[in-house]
């Protein structure tokens, strides 16, 4: 706060996203909206970043026009804006190596030759509207890893947060439905089933997904609408089912200078494929 006004923010892509208000409403609940307009502006965008912003500032005022009214929030859903955004996004596409991915990595046949491309769901979902895109959806798993390693090599701690995010470019899909291991289960609970188990310690559901299937057949149900969603979050700490897929290696020495010189190799133990 700062006398009268009182400022929020998130950080999204590299960016700071600020809201400022002098009434005293509820700061989760600009959070709650910072965080979906920015999926917004992904959406209409493509990608979230500086120069994704800056080519596209035009379509998001109109954006925020429409978002807004005197301060009051109108709507945050991409399928009720679209029929209002005139505005045609100005789409750069980031160069990434995997999108040579018929080459494959350093000219050798790998897996990568056989998946979409990365940047493949990273279009504004508006660019399908009149420029005859596909009618597609993706489905991405996404998860970051915190690992705490000791100086003699030794895992301290490790968290996994992951999710399930699904990106629709269609424009009416009547309904899809993910099938997830049927050996998944969640919290320590009993393990079902003979083949590889999957265990999350807790995990959490968009407010779309039909979960009637869930408890039988793992099954998600969901009508998504255009734009990108998370479908599941999940957690993971400490027992993993299998080793990172990296280990450090830290050396220190002392030069004659009397400098300390710290060196840490870093060493990926993922299979080839």
């Amino acid at each position: 706060s700062h006398k009268d006004l009182h400022f929020v923010h998130i950080r999204q892509g590299g960016l700071y996203w600020v809201a400022t208000t002098t009434a005293d409403s509820s700061p989760f609940t600009i959070t709650e909206f910072l965080n979906r307009l920015s999926a917004l502006v992904k959406d209409y965008c493509g990608s979230l970043s500086e120069k994704a912003v800056q080519m596209n500032f035009a379509l998001i005022y109109e954006l925020l026009d429409e978002v807004l009214d005197y301060g009051y929030i109108q709507t945050t859903s991409s399928d009720i804006l679209k029929n209002f955004i005139q505005t045609e996004a100005v789409f750069s596409r980031p160069f990434s190596l995997f999108d040579l991915s018929n080459v494959g990595l350093f000219g050798a046949e790998t897996q990568q030759s056989k998946v979409a491309p990365s940047s493949a769901a990273t279009r504004p979902i508006q660019s399908s509207r009149d420029q005859g895109g596909k009618s597609e959806i993706f489905v991405d798993v996404i998860e970051r890893m915190s690992v705490v390693i000791g100086s003699n090599g030794v895992l301290m701690k490790v968290d996994i947060e992951g999710e399930i995010r699904v990106k629709c470019y269609m424009p009416s899909c009547s309904e899809i439905r993910i099938g997830l291991n049927e050996e998944f289960s969640v919290g320590k609970s009993q393990l079902r089933g003979y083949g590889a188990a999957v265990r999350v310690d807790e995990c959490s559901f968009h407010q779309t997904v039909q979960l009637d299937e869930f408890d039988s057949h793992r099954i998600l149900r969901l009508c998504p609408s255009q734009g990108e969603q998370t479908v599941m979050q999940y957690q993971l700490s400490d027992d993993l089912p299998s080793s990172p897929p990296f280990r450090l290696f830290p050396t220190i020495e002392r030069d004659s200078a009397g400098r300390l010189l710290m060196y840490l190799k870093l060493r990926c133990d993922l299979p080839p494929k």
